[in-house]
């Protein structure tokens, strides 16, 4: 089933995910195998290359997880290449405004409705194997298009972002807001505009994202009504992890006392 398709089920839990910023194929079989519904893989705050995340896609998809890419930026150098790869979705990062939600969404859709290029033979394609007609749909009706909304002026132009032609789902970086704002994740401003997000996406059926640190941030997510949830990625998880059990190993291990 394809992540839209998950998204789309209102009932039950968010999809839960991690974001992919190690271009080694190793952690993406080890997180399938966790159990996660998806990863994002990061081109914005990683070292993945096109090839790296293409490479990801594959695996992720053969194991039965979704893949989305977070794309460097809204200029739209890389969108056409990553659709291309067969990704069940994008996320633009800083969209603002309408007016560029509405270039970021209208490059992931075909003509007559946006300027997504024709690739039949690429890996969405299935190598030349789809019929065009079924390349089409899948791409307009089975691909995720998603705006980063992570300013201030994003949350303030929620409602319009929202309503922007072809736009399927939002995510809300806290992240880049916290900083670009200057104000806490638990200030009363942010909260009640994140609120006013969730509201306004869920009267339009849009589902809505975030990324958070751990499981109870995760849980706190599911209970604002996130859709799908970020925990964590993939770097932290094995730094964490293996600092953890090196600090363990220390401090129950000592060497014998010499015998007199």
């Amino acid at each position: 089933m394809r992540m839209l398709e998950r998204l789309g089920e209102s009932a039950g839990p968010p999809l839960i995910g991690t974001w992919i910023k190690i271009p080694a194929l190793e952690t993406v079989e080890l997180l399938a195998h966790a159990g996660y519904d998806f990863v994002v893989v990061d081109m914005e705050h990683s070292p993945m290359t096109l090839e790296a995340a293409y490479r990801t896609t594959t695996v992720a998809h053969g194991l039965g997880m979704r893949v989305l890419v977070r794309v460097p930026d809204r200029g739209g150098s890389h969108i056409q290449r990553v659709l291309d790869m067969g990704v069940d979705g994008i996320l633009v990062p800083h969209v603002s405004s309408a007016e560029q939600a509405a270039e970021a969404v209208g490059s992931m859709l075909f003509p007559p409705r946006g300027t997504r290029g024709l690739g039949t033979t690429s890996r969405a394609g299935t190598w030349g194997l789809y019929s065009t007609a079924d390349y089409l749909r899948r791409g307009d009706e089975e691909t995720l298009r998603i705006p980063q909304l992570e300013d201030l002026s994003a949350l303030e132009n929620a409602e319009a972002i929202l309503d922007t032609p072809g736009l399927n789902a939002v995510f809300l970086g806290t992240g880049d807001l916290t900083l670009s704002s200057g104000l806490t994740p638990g200030d009363p401003l942010l909260a009640r505009l994140t609120g006013e997000l969730l509201r306004a996406a869920a009267a339009r059926g849009v589902p809505c994202g975030t990324a958070v640190r751990d499981a109870p941030a995760a849980a706190r997510a599911a209970e604002q009504g996130f859709s799908y949830v970020m925990v964590s990625n993939d770097a932290h998880i094995f730094g964490d992890a293996a600092a953890r059990l090196c600090r363990q190993a220390r401090s129950q291990t000592h060497r014998p006392e010499p015998r007199s």
